[in-house]
């Protein structure tokens, strides 16, 4: 049965100035329900773990700071959200729920995050929405427990990957790629294992064809035994921060061409949502649901 971490705890009460980003996290599983692509059944709630995961990843000051409200205010304003005590929870929430349903893939070859993607934490830092970079932690956890051996982030946000780069930089069991805008955010970019920069306007054809192209080969040579999708649709060319011009039918044919590539190669995935900014919020949660719906097309939801 596909897994989905989701807690009412992932929605952060913001001001309404902030808020629009968060209303996704509680319609697209609520949608997934009302059209019965999915029940009560696939859902979880993640369970708080040992902070001692984050620190696998994230310096032990950095975390220190985060869990008590030092980070300065140069420090919060960069990573854009305010301190408080339900932010820090939703963090560790967000992150272990990507850890968990990790594990859940290895039972069903494909599990689910509704929220994470948290790509731009550094070990050090965090910046653009993301405090505890989910991916990487989940990641460590999955090569500390021998779950995985080698593992590739297939990092398709229109934003780099740039903290997860940075923190597997040295490390040869994750491979790193990333697909995204060359004149996006973030200005100064890591080098991942594997950077695709795309130019302003990139439609379909071309997206999908760097991608067919890139996929298959990266995985006979990486030969990795778990994947980690970071399925962003800021790619889609209503998003307000993206500067690709995908449309709702290419980003269904990305998820079409990634699930089906993993489950002919036998190997699982865990799928974080990132990012996605259109200017009507229906058609985020679409683009999202689409990533769900296309799922259980290749592995068994019930």
């Amino acid at each position: 049965m596909i897994k989905i971490a989701f807690s009412d705890d992932y929605i952060l009460p913001l001001p309404a100035t902030h808020r629009f980003p968060m209303d996704k996290y509680e319609l697209i599983p609520s949608q997934l329900l009302y059209e019965q692509s999915y029940d009560d059944n696939n859902f979880f709630i993640p369970q708080i773990m040992d902070v001692d995961l984050i620190r696998q990843i994230h310096d032990n000051d950095y975390v220190d700071r985060v869990l008590k409200g030092e980070l300065t205010y140069k420090e919060m304003r960069r990573i854009g959200f305010p301190w408080s005590r339900q932010m820090v929870d939703r963090e560790l929430l967000i992150t272990y729920g990507s850890v968990q349903s990790a594990v859940y893939a290895l039972e069903t070859g494909v599990s689910f995050n509704v929220a994470g993607g948290t790509h731009h934490a550094f070990s050090g830092h965090g910046e653009g929405f993301c405090i505890f970079n989910d991916i990487a932690v989940a990641a460590k956890y999955m090569l500390n427990k021998n779950l995985a051996h080698k593992i590739l982030v297939v990092d398709l946000d229109v934003h780099q990957g740039n903290g997860t780069a940075s923190v597997f930089q040295e490390n040869s069991s994750v491979f790193t790629f990333s697909m995204h805008g060359a004149r996006n955010y973030p200005l100064r970019k890591e080098k991942s294992d594997l950077d695709i920069p795309l130019d302003d306007g990139t439609s379909d054809l071309d997206y999908l064809r760097a991608l067919e192209n890139t996929l298959p080969q990266l995985i006979e040579k990486v030969k990795p035994d778990f994947v980690f999708f970071q399925a962003g649709v800021d790619a889609l060319n209503e998003d307000k921060l993206g500067k690709l011009s995908l449309s709702v039918q290419g980003l269904k044919n990305r998820d079409h061409f990634v699930f089906k590539t993993l489950h002919y190669y036998g190997i699982p995935v865990s799928v974080s949502m990132g990012g996605g900014y259109a200017k009507r919020l229906r058609d985020i949660v679409e683009a999202h649901c689409n990533t769900y719906r296309i799922a259980s097309q290749f592995y068994e939801k019930e």
